[in-house]
């Protein structure tokens, strides 16, 4: 095993006859622990993050997976054995005296055919590369959520820079092919492993895997090509959004490299609760208080929509935790037809504070009222307590 590299199970904390599902399950954990987004200029945490993610790559695979449990870091990692001897191979493999292929030793092992884990090609530096998507939040009312608006919001975000126009050169220069990986920004290395010779690509050292070097770099944005600039953003929120969900603005997240598409800024919305409403789905819960006067005898009541109030009529007998259906009264289906029901529950409110003079009138209706065969009921108040 070369030295301080860990075994791959040992990384993530599991058995080597781990399924699938605990492998993910503890590559997840690992991977949030030592996230740079939460161990800010922490060297040690991105060195135990790149280890986990590294781990992760085999083991999520199965043909890597494969190699590594029948060959360990030799059948995954090509400078495994870099200037070792091969231990009773003499050098060569099997009888093989000259530079042999690993990739296509393994695929006649486990019928693979394209490059030995992911080795065989290198990405083009000089490629277009979509730019980074970025994230932002905005706050809106329960109204405004249910009947869409329009936001202005700021955000920061990476573009090219103005000066140079994302070339990094200083005005009047360009940047040059690297002499080194005449621009492919890699550079083929021959290595002595337990297999015989293997001709691996690593990152150019001269121009960092760019492909090219910059010789007079723009003063602006010191040869990277790229700023950081906060901009305005009008943003287009749909009729009955709700809380938490995400509205996706194509094109405002950072610009793209080498002529790539910029990414997209999400949008998350935090709708602010209703002093008076309740959403459930698309459909408005409201709570409606009454009398036991208007429950007994019926009546016509105002009740708030999200339009304007109107007018409702309650039925005599109306009793407490009845439920009427407003339809059509609630929230715009999100990018679909028609709207939500808006549901009325009956609140009767018992007077807390009364008159001896109004105490003997409700008295006097108790002992006269009759209440129906087997209610159950002593008097007519009961039901409301």
């Amino acid at each position: 095993m070369p030295e301080n590299k860990r075994d791959y199970y040992e990384v993530l904390g599991v058995s080597k006859g781990a399924s699938d599902d605990e492998i993910k399950k503890a590559y997840r954990k690992t991977a949030k622990k030592y996230h740079p987004d939460l161990n800010p200029d922490n060297a040690e945490a991105e060195a135990k993050f790149k280890e986990c993610n590294e781990a992760y790559e085999v083991l999520s695979d199965p043909e890597k997976k494969a190699r590594y449990d029948q060959f360990g870091f030799a059948g995954v990692d090509p400078n495994y054995g870099a200037g070792q001897g091969a231990g009773g191979f003499g050098g060569g493999f099997g009888g093989f005296d000259g530079d042999i292929d690993l990739g296509d030793i393994f695929s006649s092992f486990f019928g693979g055919g394209g490059g030995f884990g992911g080795f065989g090609g290198s990405r083009n530096p000089n490629a277009p590369q979509r730019g980074r998507d970025i994230q932002s939040a905005v706050t809106i009312t329960f109204e405004e959520a249910a009947k869409g608006c329009k936001k202005t919001i700021e955000i920061s975000r990476v573009e090219d820079c103005s000066q140079c126009h994302g070339t990094g050169a200083a005005e009047g220069t360009s940047a040059t092919k690297c002499p080194e990986c005449q621009g492919r920004g890699v550079v083929n290395v021959q290595q002595r492993t337990a297999f015989g010779v293997m001709s691996t690509q690593r990152p150019c050292s001269r121009c960092g895997g760019k492909g090219k070097i910059i010789e007079t770099p723009c003063s602006k944005c010191g040869g990277k090509g790229k700023v950081r600039k906060k901009t305005k953003v009008d943003i287009n929120i749909p009729a009955g959004i709700d809380n938490r969900q995400v509205v996706n603005v194509r094109g405002y997240g950072d610009s793209g490299i080498n002529g790539g598409p910029s990414g997209d800024l999400r949008v998350v919305i935090n709708v602010k609760p209703h002093k008076d409403f309740e959403r459930e789905d698309f459909d408005i819960l409201y709570n409606k208080h009454i009398s036991i006067v208007e429950a007994a005898l019926g009546a016509e009541v105002r009740v708030p929509t999200l339009d304007n109030d109107i007018k409702y009529f309650i039925p005599a007998g109306t009793q407490p935790g009845d439920v009427f259906k407003l339809k059509g009264k609630g929230i715009q289906r999100l990018n679909g037809v028609g709207k939500g029901d808006m549901f009325v529950k009956i609140i009767v409110d018992i007077p807390k504070e009364l008159t001896k003079e109004q105490k003997d009138i409700l008295m006097q209706f108790d002992k006269a009222y009759v209440p129906p065969k087997n209610s159950g009921k002593k008097g007519f108040f009961d039901k409301f307590k």
